[in-house]
């Protein structure tokens, strides 16, 4: 039997419809920014899809765009504007940066009560600590879809193939968080296969078309791909969709799957922040 496909499509725009009302009812008046340097047209894409969201929810938003030869110093400057505005709620810095600009730096200059994104090493910490304020985006949206198809987290085996800070770091500790047992593997990790099919939940985020092949996955895993990648001129995750989803229980599409609950996630980070600034400025 085929596996179940998880629609984030479709549970992002529930998502979204409930924040619209939540949005509606409370008062406030949340504001995202967004800051893009240079001109990839994936980034950009990206960034017109925040904003299409805010729009959709009744955030209001602002994008600054800078050129792709800005300096280091000059990205620091607007986010310092931006931490200083009281109109300003979040604060998303769209990765990656042009070559040139540390990209550390810009992060670490983020007001942690504005970083939506949550990637500030302030954000992260409390992650790991088991105390989350902000929490990124994309391992949070899928935490949303497991929780929605009712994906059973505490006690599963789940193991994420890639380490990187915006999604294998923080992904291993909302599922350590959720009382998963957590492996992650990568590069210099010796039987990869091997460990990849002992996976309960298997999320891969590796940037690999279709590196995922049905002999590394366990029969009925939940299968989760982050990837993103062109291949034969189509968009791809990284798991080979069409051969997993014949030996999984439940499957991430690309498009569709992890994407949408990443920029609903981005939406729900942007009022749980506005409402946190909200109760500090009533003190």
């Amino acid at each position: 039997m085929a596996a179940t496909i998880l629609d984030g499509k479709k549970c992002s725009e529930m998502r979204l419809e409930i924040l619209k009302e939540e949005i509606g009812e409370c008062g406030l008046h949340p504001h995202l920014a967004t800051v893009i340097a240079g001109k990839d047209p994936a980034s950009q894409m990206y960034v017109r899809m925040k904003h299409r969201a805010c729009e959709q929810v009744g955030i209001g938003s602002v994008g600054i765009e800078l050129p792709g030869d800005i300096s280091t110093q000059k990205v620091l400057e607007k986010v310092r504007q931006l931490n200083a505005d009281p109109d300003i709620d979040g604060i998303l810095v769209q990765l990656p940066l042009p070559k040139g600009i540390d990209s550390e730096r810009i992060i670490e200059a983020i007001d942690p009560a504005k970083d939506v994104d949550g990637y500030h090493p302030e954000n992260m910490g409390l992650l790991f600590s088991g105390k989350p304020r902000f929490t990124s985006c994309t391992p949070t949206g899928i935490m949303t879809l497991l929780a929605e198809y009712k994906i059973p987290v505490a006690g599963a085996r789940a193991v994420i193939a890639g380490r990187s800070i915006d999604v294998g770091r923080p992904m291993a500790a909302l599922l350590l968080n959720a009382d998963a047992t957590v492996t992650i593997c990568h590069s210099k990790t010796r039987n990869l296969a091997d460990e990849l099919k002992r996976a309960d939940i298997l999320v891969s985020a590796v940037g690999k078309a279709h590196f995922i092949r049905p002999e590394m996955v366990k029969p009925g895993a939940t299968v989760i791909d982050v990837g993103i990648n062109q291949l034969e001129g189509k968009l791809v995750g990284d798991v080979d969709f069409a051969a997993v989803r014949e030996i999984a229980g439940a499957i991430t599409p690309v498009p569709g799957g992890v994407g949408p609950m990443t920029i609903a996630t981005l939406m729900e980070n942007t009022l749980k922040a506005a409402k946190v600034r909200a109760c500090s400025s009533a003190r």
